[in-house]
């Protein structure tokens, strides 16, 4: 009879080290019915969470907007009379007006003999398109950083959120973070219809970031703590797609509902019933364990086995505690060594090969959240539908994460990199150049971009903790995604410097960022077939061995 099931027994728990991915793999399924149910809670928080991370895009959308002419203006002013064009420069949509030449007619007329073309005013007052975005609210027509800084304040709350999730996750419980983060995004994004003014506006965004937006990441934690190895990467892809999902759901809703404040009330009030998850979503096992609770933890792996239809056995819950016991006597060894280890910078500029990468990965991850965002943010100020832009820029996403899973096997880790910074640097630089007339064309490479960069978003995460030491790649891991928000919380800033300097300058950006990106690969070895290294020094040979056998 084979032994490949054989599960640790009698003498067996004594000798034997069983962790959780053991008893996943061997008895409980590594991705059965209750894994099944706890994606499923995990990719509507995920839409949620893209609901909430995105919806600035719609609700601060700009809004045509003209001068008040007050000579030839009614008092319920039409946004394009047909006499606009005399009145102000070469489009609808302007912050400035033609100075009068000669006296005010009466109102019922507007030659254009009244205006001097040589002559040009700021707006003293403004008349908009429509009342659709916070734009009119506000009166921001014609203050356009003070619009896109609403997106990059929002981004910097993402920041502080991260500490403060941290600690809740880690003391109370992933479950209790994902209800916490969730329950305030909804919330707190309910009471942000009644924001009367800019500054109230703005700091509700930024609370609801610092106090919400990590629901993300917390329900990527749970389902990664309970998901067998064999199924994490797939895991991990399906929980960016469904991020796109949200964002493609999110332009459709925007599109039947575009006024602001009654999107935020549709977007924000079935949120609230993220408050079950607390009861209807289990607390990680290995939260449970790493807490010594040991009769909680066995209570949900249990519950695991029952609703997987399998059997789980009590000798490997006692060798599962015993070594879990092992392993946290070892880290307290660990810890105490520590203290005599010089400290991580110093090892850092020790190696000159992690010092290198620590240079140019954060540089990567600039690079891909500047330009993932910045593609988002910008594809609303496309010619056409701008709904279904965005929807299908979201779209173009979701092909490019699945597209990485399969090549990073396939031909290495450099190579799909490198030719999807590439790649998408080509594309901003066909897009720069492309005839306004042609839509589709444009519109194509915009979306291969897309594609591209989305392939990026899966492979940096990949290679980057690839490139690192145990002991020290969560802190190095975190120190490039940490760099890596300034390209998100420059990304929303792209559409103001575009109109204030040149419109094609963002996608310049883009290209310029991608192109320096690939190019930097090539200086960091490739890690595929490696395995993880778990000193510096066996991080510092990667690929040696494969050029020097």
């Amino acid at each position: 009879m084979s032994n490949t099931g054989h599960v640790p027994t009698g003498t067996d728990v004594k000798t034997s080290k069983v962790d959780l991915d053991t008893i996943l793999i061997r008895e409980l399924g590594q991705f059965g019915l209750f894994q099944l149910k706890t994606l499923l809670l995990a990719v509507i928080m995920v839409i949620f969470a893209s609901w909430g991370a995105n919806e600035y895009i719609f609700t601060t959308s700009r809004i045509n907007t003209r001068c008040l002419i007050p000579e030839c203006d009614a008092e319920e002013p039409v946004f394009a009379p047909s006499w606009i064009l005399d009145a102000v420069p070469d489009t609808t949509s302007s912050c400035q007006r033609f100075g009068n030449r000669t006296e005010i007619p009466p109102r019922d007329t507007c030659p254009a003999e009244l205006f001097d073309r040589d002559v040009l005013l700021d707006c003293e007052e403004r008349v908009y398109e429509n009342t659709l975005s916070v734009v009119y609210d506000y009166d921001l027509g014609c203050e356009e950083w003070l619009r896109s800084l609403i997106g990059s304040i929002r981004t910097v709350g993402t920041l502080t959120a991260l500490p403060i999730t941290g600690f809740v996750s880690d003391r109370w419980g992933r479950r209790t973070a994902l209800t916490l983060n969730a329950f305030n995004t909804a919330w707190l994004g309910v009471l942000r219809y009644f924001a009367d003014t800019y500054v109230g506006f703005v700091i509700s965004e930024f609370v609801e970031a610092t106090f919400g937006s990590a629901g993300f990441s917390c329900a990527y934690i749970l389902l990664m703590e309970i998901v067998g190895p064999n199924f994490r990467v797939a895991a991990g892809a399906t929980m960016n797609t469904f991020f796109s999902v949200g964002q493609i759901t999110l332009g459709l809703i925007a599109w039947g509902v575009p006024n602001w404040r009654q999107l935020t009330l549709v977007l924000y009030v079935p949120m609230l019933w993220t408050l079950c998850y607390f009861w209807i979503m289990a607390e990680s096992v290995r939260w449970y364990m790493s807490k010594g609770r040991y009769a909680e933890s066995e209570t949900v792996l249990k519950e695991i086995a029952k609703v997987n239809g399998k059997k789980l056995s009590e000798q490997s819950l006692e060798a599962l505690r015993a070594t879990n016991e092992a392993e946290k006597k070892r880290a307290q060894d660990e810890s105490l060594e520590k203290k005599n280890e010089p400290w991580l910078i110093v090892l850092v500029f020790r190696h000159k090969q992690i010092l290198i990468r620590c240079l140019v990965s954060p540089i990567w991850w600039i690079t891909n959240t500047f330009i993932y965002y910045g593609l988002s943010i910008n594809a609303v100020n496309l010619s056409g539908n701008r709904y279904l832009n965005y929807v299908a820029v979201s779209a173009a996403q979701i092909p490019g994460y699945w597209t990485a899973v399969i090549l990073l096997d396939l031909i290495g880790r450099k190579p799909v990199l490198i030719i999807a910074f590439w790649v998408c640097a080509a594309c901003q630089i066909g897009y720069i150049f492309m005839p306004e007339d042609q839509y589709a064309a444009s519109l194509a490479l915009y979306l291969i971009g897309t594609y591209c960069i989305a392939m990026v978003m899966t492979s940096v995460y990949v290679y980057t903790a690839e490139l690192y030491p145990t002991k020290y790649r969560h802190s190095l891991f975190a120190f490039s995604s940490m760099m890596g928000r300034i390209g998100s919380i420059l990304a929303p800033l792209t559409p103001a410097l575009g109109r204030a300097v040149w419109d094609q300058l963002p996608f310049v950006l883009f290209a310029s960022f991608a192109f320096l990106s690939g190019c930097l690969i090539f200086i960091t070895p490739e890690t595929h077939g490696s395995k993880f290294p778990d000193t510096m020094e066996e991080a510092s040979n990667i690929g040696k061995k494969q050029r020097n056998p």
